[in-house]
């Protein structure tokens, strides 16, 4: 297991799904991704570029309003949430969450800030600053190693 934290930059679309590419590369089931970002800061493209990377050959969406998307086909199983609407223990246990990380599934989490306190000290934050036409900022803590 390689430690990817660090501090990255992306000027394009392109650019974001190729570091998705190569932190991928790392992936193993069973891993939290709590990301972080205003909208149309590159979070669902990361996850695309990710989920690619790991085999799923299918098209990777926001799940803003189905809350949770699964993606399987590939190496392993994906489920990418986007938690913006969760307010309460209530509302996420109603997601499935907790059965995703029973199941051993690669969990992508938008909007993570409104469900910090369901997700244990290990998983990997991302965080994702700028926006449209701006470079991103693209940083990376990889809590895995102090599991």
């Amino acid at each position: 297991m390689t430690d990817f934290s660090g501090t990255y930059y992306s000027d394009s679309r392109g650019d974001t799904l190729e570091l998705a590419r190569r932190f991928a590369a790392d992936i193993e089931p069973g891993d939290v991704i709590a990301m972080y970002g205003d909208l149309g800061a590159g979070k669902t493209v990361f996850v695309s570029g990710a989920a690619k990377a790991l085999g799923f050959d299918g098209f990777v969406t926001s799940p803003t309003f189905a809350i949770v998307n699964e993606y399987q086909g590939g190496k392993y199983p994906i489920a990418h949430f986007d938690m913006y609407r969760i307010t309460d223990e209530n509302d996420l246990f109603s997601t499935g969450f907790y059965d995703y990380l029973d199941m051993g599934f690669v969990m992508f989490i938008e909007w993570s800030e409104n469900i910090e306190y369901a997700i244990e000290d290990s998983f990997i934050k991302i965080t994702f600053s700028g926006s449209g036409d701006e470079r991103r900022t693209i940083t990376i803590e990889d809590g895995r190693f102090s599991r």
